[in-house]
């Protein structure tokens, strides 16, 4: 049953997270670009504050997955980074902090870019 609500959580989080994105592109004039943008900035923004933190205690990977959870992400390593090594860690953390995920997107982007061929577009 515990396994049950953790899903339940993430799913209800990480919904809610997509939902507002969602509304963001049909009622504002916003790209979906600046919304990204704007996601991986307020993780980081509720990550130094130390408000993100409890949520991905209470959702997991509802909070983790999106790129609010990226943002947390970079802001997480950058602390421990400056803690670990001083000035220098802000320059640092962030990229050693998402390296495994970066590398990821990097590596599938590459697969998908030589199994499958593109079409140009007809205006």
């Amino acid at each position: 049953m515990e396994t049950l609500l953790e899903y339940v959580r993430a799913f209800l989080v990480g919904g809610l997270i997509c939902m507002i994105a969602q509304i963001l592109i049909d009622k504002t004039k916003l790209t979906p670009a600046r919304i990204l943008v704007s996601y991986v900035v307020t993780g980081v923004i509720l990550g130094a504050l130390g408000v993100y933190k409890p949520l991905v205690e209470f959702a997991g990977g509802g909070a983790t997955v999106p790129l609010t959870g990226f943002g947390y992400l970079i802001s997480k390593g950058v602390k421990e980074a400056v803690d670990k090594d001083g000035l220098i860690g802000v320059l640092t953390g962030g990229m050693t902090a998402t390296a495994g995920g970066l590398s990821a997107a990097i590596i599938f982007g590459l697969l998908a870019a030589l199994i499958f061929k593109t079409k140009a577009r007809n205006k």
